[in-house]
């Protein structure tokens, strides 16, 4: 990892941490999951939003104001637009996605849950979304929170990643490792 990167996840965590506490001490933990959530489907759908943080051209007065207006209309709970205004005081926004992550992981260890993220060939049904939640759980013993993307050129097969853990079933990851066997061999 280089230093940027782990300056930027130490920054993230002192963040995420003093946030996790203050809402956990103020027993606003749901509150605070939901304000994550409309944050996050905000840096997804908003390209000025993305721009906003991760722009240096703009002063940390804009980037106070800007945040304390996004904080009232998306109704931020306090805790969490006073920290995007210190965090834009100190320069510190670009941080915001890795907070996020951060923060969303603390609240699903308090919960005793565990989140997986699969990659599948194809948009999983219910109930396939389902079994494969249930053993997940078997297998992890916790409960799991089942986050699906789908990535067509993996042609068929999961990439499960819970953790450090990764099971990757896919044909594309077969068709490579015969390939990379076959050039041993020949």
């Amino acid at each position: 990892m280089s230093d940027k990167g782990s300056i930027s996840s130490g920054i993230a965590v002192r963040y995420a941490t003093a946030v996790f506490e203050l809402a956990k001490e103020a027993n606003e933990l749901p509150a605070l999951e939901k304000d994550l959530d409309t944050l996050t489907a905000a840096l997804e759908e908003s390209t000025d939003f993305v721009e906003l943080i991760s722009n240096p051209v703009y002063t940390r007065d804009e980037m106070a104001a800007a945040v304390a207006a996004i904080g009232k209309k998306m109704k931020l709970t306090s805790t969490v637009a006073n920290t995007l205004g210190l965090m834009a005081q100190k320069r510190r926004l670009f941080v915001l996605p890795a907070l996020i992550d951060t923060v969303k992981g603390m609240i699903a260890d308090e919960k005793g849950e565990v989140s997986a993220e699969v990659t599948a060939a194809k948009k999983l049904t219910k109930a396939q979304e389902e079994k494969l939640t249930k053993t997940l759980k078997a297998s992890v013993g916790k409960d799991v929170n089942v986050n699906v993307t789908v990535d067509e050129s993996l042609i068929g097969g999961l990439i499960v990643k819970v953790g450090s853990k990764m099971i990757d079933s896919s044909i594309k990851s077969k068709l490579s490792n015969l390939q990379n066997a076959m050039k041993e061999v020949g």
